[in-house]
């Protein structure tokens, strides 16, 4: 299976080197010297590492055969793509691929059918799933403890707990204006 793990930035200097927007949370896995990663597009790979260092909190990279500025620049906005096991697992046991986690069905504690995971949002400050429902409308669910509750890999389901008005509309809104 392949994934995306990074995707190059700019160009660093004038050596080669070029920024990556690191897409995984193995980067010392992944994005290690000697490693040999697919590209998209395809016709610039592939690629393999050659060095890496952090600068100024960003991961730079440089390729065997990408000597100059001008050969690293021409590499911007290239997508790293490793090859990976569909059945390895991360390290720790709270943590999934997003391949994992795609088409799980989502259900309540009760069984409840939610809908299905269709796609993994990666924002800043939480992930997202993405989930498609029987009646072909989509919800957001935060990929955090307090919601999501249980993943079973084998039984190919998350258990979400979400908090009234996430999934449907039994928000209730305080106001603190007077009614009239």
């Amino acid at each position: 299976m392949q994934l995306v793990v990074a995707r190059i930035g700019r160009a660093h200097g004038i050596k080669g080197e070029v920024t990556v927007e690191v897409r995984t949370d193995e980067p010392e896995l992944r994005l290690g010297p000697g490693a040999v990663l697919a590209t998209d597009p395809a016709s610039v790979g592939p690629l393999t590492i050659e060095a890496g260092r952090v600068h100024s909190g960003r991961l730079l990279l440089r390729f065997e055969g990408v000597k100059d500025r001008t050969a690293a620049e021409a590499l911007r906005n290239t997508l790293l793509i490793a090859d990976v096991d569909p059945q390895e697992m991360p390290e720790d046991p709270e943590e999934y691929y997003d391949h994992q986690l795609m088409d799980l069905d989502v259900v309540l504690a009760d069984g409840t059918e939610v809908g299905r995971i269709t796609e993994i949002s990666h924002l800043p400050s939480q992930d997202l799933f993405i989930v498609e429902r029987p009646d072909g409308s989509e919800v957001m669910i935060p990929f955090v403890e307090e919601i999501v509750t249980g993943i079973d890999l084998e039984a190919q389901r998350a258990v979400i707990d979400p908090p009234p008005g996430l999934i449907d509309d039994r928000a209730v809104i305080d106001s603190s204006r007077d009614e009239d």
